[in-house]
């Protein structure tokens, strides 16, 4: 072998050390950057005419087990669902407040402490019932069970309405990544054409792939021609040759009515698009599909149960509260059920309407017989012909009482009157003594006139004797059988049905309050702990992929070692070809 060969072998054996030398560095120094795979320089012996002529740098490749990244991504998406639904159902926990008790009470802030703390104060008026200030502690329970209604309810809302931000954001954020990944799709392609390493680039690509699948749920395949192509799960493209953008726009307003319906073009929510193709309903996993299943789903389940609560509750209290009357008697009573004067009446028995002063002492009356009325029109006129009274059918739809004379007030005693389906009382059918309105936890509240001090708390009831004389008392303040009537519609047992993943129960309103509380806690803990265990199996994976292709620090610095070693040799296998040389022509210049 000639000393020029022998120096070509060398210096080609220093080329190849160099150039691992620096692809160890290079592994060394990223061994902390978010998925960075260990490089191999891979190399060959060359041979000329079936001789060794030194060794040659093939190429620069990393090696990832292509399972265990399918695990991987399938992981990540699990994760990215938990991780949301763990957040949203904590928040949605906390809208309920804590519920806790001693011995004696309940000291908590939830929505079956409040109701308990309203049946306590009917408890003490119970026994006081003509005091001023318990009726307003009354009140003001009652207010405080309203306002947590609504306040737990506007924060459902909310949390839908920031679901739906963020689906709208998480969108953006994959449409971000689809772009990379195509860039990169087009660079590696490129890159590989001029023979230099793909690995970086690889990398890179399925950073950005992880990053899709925390979102959503897809599927995906290298083509032949080396393009990642990502799908959904029932396979509609999202990046095939080129990326397509995926659409949405989030709603500008969310109230409980607030809906997704696929194919509708009034629907709340719009569709989830990509090419003008709905692809909501293939969304169910990752963030996306969390966010989706939580503002469709879980929220309006649970609104559904707060809004039977607060239906229940209202329907309850005003049962008795339009069997009653205050004292002194309003001047005029409007309903909150609608009507026109010419909506049929289904009624029969009897309704007492009086006109008091404001002493209870009676003015005026009248009864009537209700199965002699077909239509709310020939109510209104039998009203108006009762002495003292004045009744019509407002510009609201709904009908309206009012005593003309000055200071005088308007007292109804149902006596046995049946109206409309459900049999209720005159009343109570058209709300003209509601103590709560609202049809829903959304926008339940205390009526605003007992609630300003405008009209009185309805502790009264007007005297059903069979006949009543002009100028006695009719009407008598404080009466405690009313307050335990309010009192045992708080406290008996009434079912429930089964609504929002809760089953039919039987219970009081405190019951069924704290039935909904410890539901919201109970799938808060759930998703805490698939959280958990998602959590697991992604980072089991992950630490998988790492040791099968991430750098390990101890072999690339005992590489790096052997690689000196090398780098030495070969220099002094330079440098004896070297003296080889001077030698020899040291020897042809002496001769």
């Amino acid at each position: 072998m000639s000393l020029d060969i022998a120096r070509s072998i060398a210096f080609s054996g220093l080329s190849a050390t160099s150039v691992q030398i620096s692809v160890t560095s290079s592994n060394i120094s990223n061994a902390d950057t978010t998925g960075y795979t260990t490089k191999t320089a891979n190399q060959s012996s060359s041979v000329t005419n079936g001789a060794g002529t030194g060794v040659t740098v093939t190429g620069i490749t990393s090696t990832v087990d292509k399972l265990l990244l399918k695990s991987l991504i399938s992981a990540t998406s699990d994760l990215g669902s938990a991780d949301t639904t763990n957040t949203y159902l904590t928040s949605l926990e906390k809208l309920y407040g804590s519920t806790s008790s001693t011995d004696d009470a309940s000291i908590g802030t939830s929505l079956a402490n409040s109701i308990a703390s309203l049946e306590s104060a009917l408890s003490s008026l119970a026994s006081t019932p003509s005091s001023a200030s318990l009726q307003s502690n009354v009140i003001s329970a009652l207010d405080d069970v309203a306002s947590q209604l609504r306040e737990t309810s506007s924060g459902i809302q909310k949390l839908r309405a920031d679901a739906d931000q963020h689906i709208a954001s998480s969108i953006d954020d994959v449409n971000t990544d689809l772009r990379q990944i195509a860039d990169l799709n087009a660079q590696i392609k490129q890159t590989a054409a001029t023979g230099q390493s793909t690995a970086d680039l690889e990398d890179q690509r399925n950073t950005a792939l992880q990053d899709v699948a925390s979102q959503m749920n897809i599927s995906y395949f290298t083509a032949s021609n080396g393009d990642l192509q990502i799908y959904t799960t029932s396979g509609q493209a999202l990046l095939d040759s080129s990326a397509h953008t995926i659409s949405y726009t989030a709603a500008s307003n969310v109230t409980s009515s607030t809906t997704y319906t696929a194919g509708s073009s009034s629907s709340g929510f719009s569709a989830v698009t990509v090419n003008g193709v709905d692809i909501t309903s293939q969304i169910t996993g990752g963030d996306i599909g969390a966010l989706i299943a939580l503002r469709d789903k879980t929220l309006p389940a649970a609104q559904s149960q707060l809004d039977q609560l607060a239906q229940q509750l209202a329907s309850a209290m005003n049962s008795v509260s339009n069997s009653a009357s205050a004292v002194p008697a309003p001047t005029s009573l409007t309903g909150t059920t609608s009507i026109t004067s010419s909506t049929a009446l289904s009624a029969t028995g009897t309704v007492r309407l009086a006109v008091t002063d404001q002493s209870g002492n009676l003015v005026s009356y009248g009864d009537l017989d209700l199965s002699s009325y077909s239509t709310v029109g020939d109510l209104v006129t039998a009203i108006n012909g009762i002495s003292g009274l004045s009744a019509s059918v407002d510009s609201a739809g709904h009908l309206s009482i009012a005593a003309t004379g000055s200071g005088n007030g308007v007292a109804i005693n149902e006596m046995t009157s049946s109206m409309g389906s459900s049999s209720e009382g005159f009343s109570d059918y058209f709300g003209l003594n509601d103590l709560v309105t609202g049809t829903s936890a959304a926008d339940i509240a205390v009526n605003s006139k007992i609630l300003s001090g405008t009209n009185e708390l309805q502790l009264a009831t007007l005297d059903s004797s069979p006949s009543l004389t002009l100028g006695s008392s009719v009407l008598s303040s404080g009466s405690a059988t009313l307050v335990n009537a309010f009192y045992d519609a708080l406290t008996d047992s009434r079912t429930f049905s089964s609504t929002g993943g809760l089953a039919a129960t039987t219970g009081s309103f405190a019951d069924y309050a704290s039935s909904i509380v410890s539901d919201v806690a109970s799938k808060s803990s759930q998703a805490s702990a698939n959280y958990t265990a998602k959590e697991t199996a992604q980072s089991t994976y992950a630490s998988s992929l790492s040791s099968q292709s991430g750098v390990n620090l101890d072999e690339e610095s005992a590489k790096l070692s052997t690689l000196q070693n090398k780098y030495s040799a070969a220099s002094a296998l330079i440098q004896a070809i070297n003296s080889m040389y001077s030698a020899l022509l040291t020897a042809v210049q002496s001769t």
